[in-house]
């Protein structure tokens, strides 16, 4: 079972191993294990952060909080794949179920902390994928370079291409879905890549003009086309989301040079 611990210490200079040990009666080898996979938070001038360091010296006062899931915990992270380095930026292919950042269970199974590890680069996330989702993402590698490619995402200077399949056929034509979501302007246009032989499903691309949560989801299930292993906004399948971030197009805000990154064919969908 899922536990939440949480404690404020009310002595000093306890080590936050041996005070987790002693509040939950979990081994310390199994508060460093979670610690080190990112599901331990504290709250320092403010600011919740997560504390992997089990040797870290706790001031008196100090909120602690650890998120405990044996099973989140147990899991082995897929591998990313980069597509493009830039020098203080790259661009990777998330695989499905990777988190984009983690949670706060955990962080070892998204691909920002795998970056971090197995490149031993300093991360920076930009932009999020949903978990189900697969495709392309884009990192920083330092905070100057991070706050230009936010910047480029939300002022729409970049072209997000998806691939998605859905139920039924859906034949569209640079088809313009503006459906509001959660009161904010939204925009989808989307259009027709192939109809399987009995017309039960049908493959599109998806440009987003902007950036919802679950945009493309909500969109194509609102005109009765869900995709394909969308359990949220369709109907669950032992399918993965057929959902797919393929390519990108922007101008860098670095190099001023102009980009565009597809994902080679044998990764779409």
């Amino acid at each position: 079972m899922p536990s939440t611990f949480d404690f404020t210490t009310t002595t000093s200079n306890q080590t936050a191993v041996d005070f987790l040990a002693e509040k939950t009666g979990l081994s310390k080898a199994r508060i460093k294990d979670a610690m080190n996979k990112g599901a331990c938070w504290w709250t320092f001038k403010g600011k919740q952060l997560r504390l992997r360091r089990a040797t870290k010296e706790l001031p008196k006062g100090t909120r602690i909080q650890l998120y405990y899931d044996e099973q989140v915990l147990g899991r082995t992270p897929a591998a990313g794949k980069l597509m493009a380095d830039q020098g203080r930026y790259s661009i990777w292919y998330k695989p499905h179920a990777m988190l984009a950042q983690g949670s706060q269970w955990g962080d070892h199974c998204s691909l920002l902390r795998w970056v971090e590890l197995e490149h031993k680069r300093e991360c920076f996330l930009i932009h999020r994928l949903d978990a189900d989702a697969s495709g392309l993402m884009m990192i920083a590698h330092d905070a100057q370079a991070a706050a230009l490619l936010s910047q480029l995402f939300q002022s729409r200077d970049l072209k997000k291409y998806y691939q998605a399949r859905v139920i039924g056929e859906l034949v569209a034509n640079d088809l313009r879905i503006d459906q509001a979501l959660d009161g904010k302007e939204s925009v989808s246009i989307v259009n027709t890549l192939a109809v399987n032989d009995d017309r039960s499903v049908t493959q599109v691309e998806v440009l987003i003009e902007t950036g919802r949560k679950h945009q493309i989801r909500r969109h194509l299930a609102g005109i009765n086309h869900p995709i394909i292993g969308d359990r949220l906004y369709g109907t669950a399948s032992k399918t993965p989301l057929q959902l797919l971030a393929y390519k990108l197009e922007f101008r860098c805000p670095i190099s001023k040079q102009a980009i565009r990154i597809e994902l080679p064919e044998e990764l779409h969908l």
